[in-house]
């Protein structure tokens, strides 16, 4: 009961005017967004994240608009999968394989209808989950001492790469990276600098905001410049929604499965959507055996890597919101922009900034109903968008980006160190080194320093507190087996995903 009068007090925050209109245009810029092949909602969340503060939006409405538009992303990416067989992102891989057979056989309409519910039931179950299970775990992290954040940050970092991760090593490396550019600035405790080499601006440290806008945005931007400048892509037609009750009730299982499935996924750091979608797709290809078609054009196998993916990204905000600890590159930006707005992610965010908590949680709900709603009967103007040469889009976003970061702290030095992380992204992602390590080491980088900090002076400079508990240990366990599993695991699961991507009968 104490649960459901934290969400109605979330409701009546979500459902104000003035919040309810940045859910609706967060849920459609999302959209559009997640329809451009190759964006993704990390970068969607990222290049919005200037607009928040340009607007000036109170914490409450800043975080409706960007969970809004992370929702909105996993729905788009779709779109261009149906259409184009080309993920808008890594998650919606997995329904090139049916989607696409279904365009060729003229169910375009039919494929982006029943993706869109079956993206709806997915949303729908994790953000049930999400509202079961964030209070409990929240209550049971109050429990922890210095030593257990310690090792959580650690578990954190080691799962990162998840166990589908290409290299875990450029993941660790990564990380490293983003721990050591987070120690830039005065040190707290000792009042010494660290690494300003005597410029003034690095005294106050790095804004991660300006590392996420030029890691993912601007470094974004430069492959949409090499790689995707020119003309719009061909396309299947969309055609007429043929779509019966029946085949929709027969689905009902499946987007139940998916669902709950790409919760779980989520709720894991490090595993995220792409695992959810994954074994969503696998499970209900093994539930059905020779009754399915998959790779074919059966609409299961579009049902259940869409409710899947959907599923894992609430499930990806449980460890943000009760740890502190982001599941997903997304997430990875929307703690950045919580730390950014002087609020800190952990267990005592459900008590000292419950408006916050349960009105983005309400949020949620709200903004998977209006991305239903705005799904199947405007889906014919986010397919138009696919058709727009890059070159057009491409200054827009650069604009928002660059005025948004302006706007923050009015310094062109800003927006030169935004550009020279976008120019550093560039050639991080090209020698296959990831960045979400990266934010996630200079966001929890002084938080970890912190607690190792009060770990030792209340141990008296035991290093051994570090992993004297029961739960301390168990965090290193787990740690240590991460950074093991992907060399054993990773490898099978990407064969299992290349071989399913061959077995569909259309590749063009």
């Amino acid at each position: 009961m104490e649960t459901l009068g934290f969400l109605m007090d979330g409701f009546a925050v979500a459902l104000t005017p003035y919040n309810l209109m940045f859910a609706l245009f967060g849920a459609f810029a999302g959209t559009l967004i997640g329809c451009m092949p190759g964006l993704g909602p990390a970068n969607g969340v990222a290049i919005l994240i200037p607009l928040a503060f340009t607007l000036g939006l109170p914490p409450e409405t800043a975080m409706i608009l960007l969970t809004s538009v992370y929702a909105g992303a996993m729905y788009g990416g779709r779109i261009s999968s149906i259409l184009l067989n080309i993920p808008g992102d890594e998650p919606a891989m997995m329904t090139c394989l049916d989607g696409y057979p279904m365009a060729r056989k003229g169910r375009a309409a039919d494929a982006l209808a029943i993706s869109a519910i079956a993206s709806f039931s997915g949303g729908l179950i994790g953000t049930v989950g999400l509202i079961m299970l964030a209070p409990v775990l929240a209550k049971f992290a109050l429990s922890f001492g210095p030593a257990e954040y310690f090792a959580l940050f650690l578990l954190a970092f080691a799962t990162l790469g998840g166990i589908t991760g290409k290299n875990p090593m450029k993941t660790v490396i990564a990380a490293t990276l983003g721990i050591m550019i987070s120690t830039v600035g005065i040190d707290i405790s000792t009042g010494t600098q660290r690494y300003t080499f005597g410029v003034l601006e690095l005294y106050e440290g790095i804004d991660f905001i300006l590392a996420i806008v030029g890691l993912f945005a601007i470094s974004e931007l430069l492959f949409f410049v090499e790689s995707r400048m020119g003309h719009g892509r061909e396309k299947v037609s969309v055609g007429k929604l043929t779509l019966s009750f029946r085949e929709l009730v027969s689905t009902i299982p499946t987007q139940l499965r998916g669902g709950v499935l790409g919760f779980i996924s989520g709720v894991l750091p490090g595993a995220g959507a792409s695992l959810g979608s994954f074994i969503s797709y696998t499970l209900e290809k093994q539930v059905l055996g020779r009754k399915g078609r998959f790779g074919e054009g059966d609409i299961r196998g579009v049902v259940a890597p869409e409710a899947g993916n959907n599923g894992a990204s609430s499930g990806a905000l449980v460890p943000m919101l009760t740890l502190g600890v982001p599941g997903s590159g997304t997430t990875a930006v929307l703690l950045a922009m919580l730390i950014s707005l002087n609020i800190t992610p952990g267990p005592l965010m459900f008590t000292q900034n419950a408006d916050i908590v349960w009105g983005v949680i309400a949020a949620l709900l709200i903004g998977n109903v209006l991305l239903l709603l705005l799904n199947i009967p405007l889906v014919g103007v986010f397919v138009r968008l696919l058709s727009v040469p890059p070159m057009y889009l491409l200054p827009i976003v650069t604009m928002v980006a660059f005025v948004g970061i302006y706007s923050i702290s009015n310094s062109t030095f800003d927006l030169y160190f935004m550009v020279a992380f976008g120019i550093a992204g560039y050639f991080l992602r090209k020698l296959e080194i990831p960045v979400v390590p990266i934010i996630l080491g200079l966001l929890l980088g002084p938080e970890m320093e912190k607690n190792l900090g009060h770990a030792l002076v209340l141990s008296d400079g035991d290093w051994s507190i570090l992993w004297a508990s029961t739960l301390a240990k168990s965090f290193w366990l787990v740690a240590g087996l991460s950074l093991v599993l992907p060399y054993l695991v990773g490898p099978l699961l990407r064969r299992r995903m290349n071989a399913a991507m061959k077995e569909s009968p259309v590749s063009d």
